[in-house]
């Protein structure tokens, strides 16, 4: 099954941003993904399946979005180790 978000934006902001539809939505899609890793909504693993990259290459990026990796606390270990 495909989820399928629809997003209105102007079109001075596509110019603004020197971006199309297409990448505009890539965008918007990388920056959600780290942005609910890093508040813990997600895990790397499903934040990696969903931008369809390896886990270890998402989160390399992550950390160069401000994540931080592991905040050694028990319920970070078990949400890590918990999903393929």
């Amino acid at each position: 099954m495909r989820n399928v978000i629809e997003i209105e934006c102007p079109p001075e902001l596509l110019i603004g941003l020197h971006s199309n539809a297409e990448q505009f939505a890539e965008r918007i899609k990388r920056e959600a993904a780290y942005g609910l890793f890093r508040d813990g909504s997600i895990s790397s693993g499903v934040a990696a399946r969903w931008l369809g990259v390896p886990r270890a290459h998402f989160l390399m990026d992550a950390m160069r979005h401000g994540a931080a990796l592991l905040e050694n606390s028990d319920d970070d270990f078990r949400r890590e180790t918990s999903l393929p």
